[in-house]
């Protein structure tokens, strides 16, 4: 089995990754919905970063540093530099966003390592891609480059018009959007568990009225 859909059953193991009926903030009920806020223990966000490490090394995406937008993608940049530290012998530094800028003190809206080269920013999803224009402007704005962004799950469907939001971010920025698992990988394990057989036709459907043609 792949690490992408080792990452799905962890994800459905524990919650993050659930089937039914979900109003998306679109609008559009979807047959599964995905909380990576519920990776809320060390153990899980241990594992977690293993499959974030995985997807970048994958991806080839070549960086310097990460990058954490407030507030979800802070632990998250944290649990990959460690995980890159244990399991592939390199030492990140990494960075992230106060959602106030600090007068007192170190002052700043930036805490960890000052940005510099090439920096690969680190979330959950991209659902309108405000959080990476918000981190993208930051970058930029300390004469930093933007590398690529990893994200946990890429839903693969369209916004309003043909493109996903993970494309348009990649259109919009140059950039290359890696992520953990999509769409497809997760139609593959509905495919392969007789366990999740019965979410076969739904899933199957909204990819048919939402998806997009590019499969990643």
């Amino acid at each position: 089995m792949s690490y992408k859909q080792e990452f799905l059953e962890f994800s459905i193991q524990q919650g993050v990754l659930k089937f039914g009926e979900f109003t998306l903030k679109s609008g559009r009920i979807s047959p599964y919905f995905f909380n990576a806020g519920l990776f809320n223990s060390g153990t899980l966000l241990a594992q977690l970063g293993q499959y974030y490490a995985q997807a970048i090394v994958e991806s080839g995406i070549e960086f310097d540093m990460l990058f954490g937008p407030a507030y979800k993608g802070i632990p998250l940049a944290v649990t990959a530099s460690i995980a890159f530290s244990l399991h592939h012998a390199r030492d990140l530094p990494y960075a992230f966003d106060r959602k106030e800028v600090k007068t007192h003190g170190e002052g700043g809206n930036i805490i960890g390592t000052p940005l510099a080269g090439r920096v690969l920013i680190i979330d959950d999803v991209i659902t309108a891609g405000t959080a990476v224009r918000e981190a993208v402007s930051i970058i930029q704005a300390a004469g930093a480059k933007v590398a690529g962004v990893a994200i946990s799950l890429d839903r693969q469907e369209c916004g309003q018009g043909r493109l996903s939001a993970v494309q348009e971010v990649e259109n919009e920025f140059g950039v290359r959007v890696c992520s953990i698992a999509g769409l497809n990988n997760l139609l593959e394990l509905v495919y392969q568990q007789p366990a999740l057989s019965h979410n076969r036709e739904k899933i199957i459907a909204y990819r048919e009225r939402y998806g997009i043609d590019k499969e990643r």
